[in-house]
């Protein structure tokens, strides 16, 4: 396991210590503060022990205030811009499900395959989120959904990786010798789960990968603030703080001198994913193969909306000709969420965003850039945690699909849910994407794995409620499965491993 460096330093030397109690902050400091407007931070100072002063002036000290200024102001000037109308996606930006022929699939597969084998892929998970609202404090990809192996989201990952490092290897070694295929796993934590984390991974030696492929490193924080831009202090010593949004992955990898490392390793694509999806085709070949036939600087995954005003963030088209992006259900009224396309009967706005991305490494370079230079962040109104109770303040954060305007070509790849989606949001007895829900999607789908083989089930409960699991390990996407399960007969529930 790696950790990276960061360009961030504290200018210690700035840092006061152990004022005694009637010291004033450091002057200096003080000027910077009012320079920002953020002097107010200082306001209980005289009733703050040494200690809690020294606190204060640690977190204020490790704050980069010009950028964080620059970020307020152009976030809060933001709102309430017009931006230019949605258009459907075209038509050719689109690989639907019905038009690929076997031999686009193969075709896509092989050159995923080989891309892989030449070292040319990185993967990175968007992991820095509490399993709270499945009752846990652990990192959600701890969770255990109840599959009959007790595998966590982690492990069933990890071992995808483990079973397309295998077939790359397998596919090529006609081609020339047998060597080691690593795909290098980055893995975006946030100050909440990045200790806990690191320590699962080496209590479950790290599923079978190699310590030194996997790379933790940490997302960014920014103060809550107001309404009117001013820092929220969740105690007299210390400022309310929350992580930058998935979004912030960009800065994150660009500030760990991770793009730098990726660059090193020859790697040119990067798969990028979230953790709550038990379905995810972590380091898929055919994507891959796809994206790269279509010479694109990003791709997304994408599912068809299942009903018009399902609550999901859909793609668009942002102006007359200009890109494509993602926009929340929010911003499409009643009628244009209805509406459909008269030549193929789809829903007009109906590719759903479902977080499964991939990107040019040059692209990723970019977006860091681009996203740092323009400042704009999306303003959440939340309950903030401060001196004076819960008080209604902002979150800044950034989205991982604000990349795609900076993208000069993006194209969208469908994918069936029943196959490739099945998120894990919500406790078991919400309405939807809960661990149950998950686990019966995975168990539906591996079991006609298994009848395509020639396997047979028998079950005690009705099928409907159970099935079988199939190792990662066996097999990536149901393929491989004859030799093992056909003319076998498996009881469910039960897991199939080698």
């Amino acid at each position: 396991m790696k950790e990276p460096t960061t360009e961030i330093e504290i200018e210690a030397s700035a840092v006061t210590t152990m004022l005694p109690p009637t010291a004033s902050p450091h002057q200096a400091l003080v000027e910077r503060l009012k320079d920002y407007g953020q002097e107010d931070v200082f306001a209980l100072w005289d009733e703050l022990s040494p200690e809690e002063r020294d606190l204060l002036l640690q977190d204020i000290e490790n704050l980069d205030l010009p950028r964080i200024d620059r970020i307020i102001r152009c976030s809060l000037q933001s709102q309430g811009l017009p931006v230019a109308a949605i258009e459907p996606v075209p038509e050719n930006c689109v690989s639907t499900v019905e038009e690929r022929t076997k031999e686009d699939r193969e075709k896509w597969w092989k050159m995923g395959l080989k891309a892989i084998y030449e070292g040319k892929l990185g993967v990175v998970l968007l992991s820095g989120g509490q399993g709270t609202r499945l009752g846990s404090s652990d990192p959600k990809g701890c969770y255990n959904i109840g599959l009959p192996s007790g595998k966590s989201l982690f492990q069933i990952q990890a071992e995808r990786i483990l079973c397309v490092q295998r077939l790359a290897a397998q596919a090529m070694s006609e081609a020339s010798p047998t060597r080691p295929v690593t795909i290098h796993w980055y893995i975006m934590t946030s100050p909440f789960t990045h200790e806990p984390t690191q320590k699962f991974f080496e209590s479950h030696k790290y599923f079978g990968l190699e310590p030194d492929q996997v790379t933790f490193f940490l997302q960014g924080t920014l103060p809550c603030i107001s309404k009117d831009g001013k820092f929220i202090m969740e105690t007299p010593f210390s400022l309310a703080k929350a992580p930058d949004g998935n979004g912030g992955v960009y800065a994150a990898l660009k500030s760990s001198r991770l793009l730098d490392d990726m660059a090193s390793r020859g790697i040119k694509y990067v798969d990028c994913y979230g953790v709550d999806n038990v379905l995810v085709r972590v380091a898929d070949p055919t994507f891959l193969g796809y994206f790269i036939d279509k010479g694109a600087a990003s791709a997304a995954k994408v599912v068809r909306k299942a009903y018009p005003q399902e609550k999901v963030g859909v793609f668009v088209r942002r102006g007359k000709g200009g890109p494509l992006t993602v926009v929340e259900y929010t911003e499409l009224d009643q009628s244009m969420a209805s509406a459909t396309n008269q030549q193929t009967g789809r829903l007009q706005f109906c590719w759903s965003n479902v977080c499964l991305h991939m990107f040019t490494l040059d692209f990723l370079n970019q977006v860091a850039n681009g996203l740092e230079k323009d400042s704009v962040y999306h303003l959440a109104e939340k309950k903030i945690p401060s001196i004076n109770g819960d008080t209604v303040g902002l979150k800044l954060e950034q989205f991982i699909f604000d990349c795609f305007p900076y993208a000069p070509s993006t194209a969208l790849f469908e994918v069936l849910r029943e196959e490739e989606f099945a998120p894990v949001k919500n406790a078991n007895g919400s309405n939807f994407d809960t661990p149950e829900s998950a686990r019966l999607l995975v168990l539906r789908l591996h079991t006609r794995w298994v009848i395509a083989a020639g396997g047979f089930l028998t079950h005690s409960v009705p099928l409907y409620a159970t099935g079988v699991e199939v190792s990662p390990l066996c097999s990536y996407a149901g393929e491989n499965l004859e030799a093992i399960c056909r003319g076998r007969t498996f009881h469910a529930p039960c897991e199939i491993s080698l």
